[in-house]
């Protein structure tokens, strides 16, 4: 598997552990009131959403996301039918936090449903994010890449703004493995897009956010999980530090809200063009699956 790719998506995991101890937390002055500069990981304290947690496990994002990378392991690539099995066995017993995508899409499948027709109307962008391992199997072949992104997306996520949000990350990663910088890569991906793409728009108000400070342009876009407001939080990110994948994510803790969904995409490609190096060590460390994810990227 292509070390670059191991690299993203190790760092996306990293990125949504780090996350939890302040996820939808939206009162700025909360985050920093009890942890200053939140650089390290941390069990949620006050991330109520997520009680129950210990430091270094995964949001609910993160869970599925796993969850995925297990499915493409065992099957030795991406089975619609297993994930779907393997996700609602875990949404049985879940204990952690079960969005409303998660609740709207079990009642479906419940109702008979197939993976394809059994996704909710849910314009949070935390569906496309979970789409990261597919790169480890398929980032050779881009249009199936891409194709699986949108597929895995639509299971739970059905509604056209986070399925194309997930194929231009798709896309995007595929730039960055070519050894674009991540502007540009942003940049090409965005050519990419339909001329009627209704992210179009948002991918270009993260891109003229570069000069804004972290807090006040993710504040302007909106600290929500919806992809009108992640989306371009998310392309800020990437254009702003992008040779500085440590402070993009702590910069996007700081910034409160849905800071897993932004984290993952943009340790993803920042992970994939900066390498191993650039994801801290102490987070690998604390992290409680980064064995398992070595072992099932093939590092």
């Amino acid at each position: 598997m292509d070390p670059k790719i191991q690299s993203g998506v190790l760092a996306a995991f990293t990125a949504d552990a780090l996350a939890l101890g302040a996820h939808w937390v939206y009162d700025v002055s909360l985050i920093k009131k009890r942890y200053g500069r939140l650089d390290y990981i941390t069990a949620p304290e006050i991330a109520p959403f997520h009680k129950g947690k210990v430091k270094g496990s995964f949001t609910h994002y993160g869970d599925q996301m796993f969850l995925l990378l297990e499915s493409l392991s065992n099957c030795s690539g991406f089975d619609p039918d297993d994930f779907a099995t393997q996700w609602q066995a875990m949404f049985a017993n879940y204990r952690g936090y079960m969005d409303t995508a998660t609740k709207k899409t079990l009642a479906k499948f419940k109702d008979g449903k197939s993976p394809k027709t059994a996704g909710s109307d849910s314009t949070d962008l935390g569906g496309a994010a979970r789409m990261v391992p597919l790169a480890l199997f398929y980032a050779d072949a881009p249009q199936i890449f891409i194709e699986y992104a949108d597929l895995q997306t639509a299971m739970t996520h059905n509604h056209p703004q986070v399925r194309e949000s997930a194929r231009f990350f798709a896309a995007a990663a595929i730039e960055a493995l070519k050894g674009a910088d991540p502007v540009a890569l942003l940049k090409a991906a965005l050519k990419g897009l339909p001329e009627d793409a209704a992210i179009s728009r948002l991918v270009v108000q993260g891109l003229d956010s570069v000069n804004a400070k972290t807090e006040q342009a993710i504040s302007n876009f909106g600290q929500m999980c919806e992809t009108q407001a992640a989306l371009p939080g998310t392309i800020h990110l990437i254009a702003k530090y992008p040779d500085d994948l440590e402070t993009a994510l702590i910069e996007n803790i700081m910034a409160g809200g849905d800071s897993s969904a932004r984290g993952i995409l943009c340790a993803f490609i920042l992970g994939i063009c900066n390498g191993m190096d650039a994801i801290p060590a102490r987070w690998l460390d604390d992290m409680r699956e980064t064995g398992r994810i070595r072992a099932m990227a093939g590092m």
